[in-house]
């Protein structure tokens, strides 16, 4: 599977977010770039024109972001709905306790397009989001960190 067909994980919400931005680089941005191309254009001698440059570049940015964004969402995959509330998998909501006695945390397990660890939304690819998956209500999982393993309870699914 190329890397353009590649499947997307999606929340319905993640998808809106992916649709509003490609709306606003396709209208607004690209409008606002196009404006400034066109008066560092009339400024004369591109040659050494920092402003013709640095709106070149943000074109070309954009452009391949509004790539990027249609294969995302021509490629999406919404998670979220019909979820088996017994078994951690991508769109579950999980609460878990790092062992022995930490304090519980709930993350909700994303694909990686949307991951947001101030949001306490983790990818499933990530190294605990990995480890959640498949799993059920009071399994330990053990996560490999750079410090050491740190095991974590599940406490609940939702």
């Amino acid at each position: 599977m190329s890397q353009n067909n590649k499947e997307v994980l999606l929340t319905e919400e993640g998808l809106e977010k992916l649709k509003q931005e490609l709306e606003h680089l396709k209208t607004t941005k690209r409008h606002e770039v196009a404006q400034r191309l066109k008066e560092a254009i009339a400024q004369g001698d591109l040659s050494e024109n920092s402003e013709y440059d640095a709106a070149k570049e943000e074109q070309a940015f954009i452009e391949s972001r509004i790539i990027t964004l249609e294969n995302m969402i021509r490629n999406a995959k919404i998670i979220g709905s019909n979820l088996d509330k017994n078994v951690v998998s991508v769109g579950s909501k999980v609460t878990i306790q790092e062992l022995p006695d930490g304090d519980r945390e709930t993350y909700t397990i994303v694909g990686s397009a949307e991951s947001n660890p101030s949001e306490f939304k983790i990818s499933n690819e990530s190294p605990i989001g990995k480890e959640l998956i498949g799993r059920r209500v009071d399994d330990v999982v053990h996560v490999a960190t750079p410090s050491g393993t740190i095991q974590f309870k599940i406490i609940e699914i939702d």
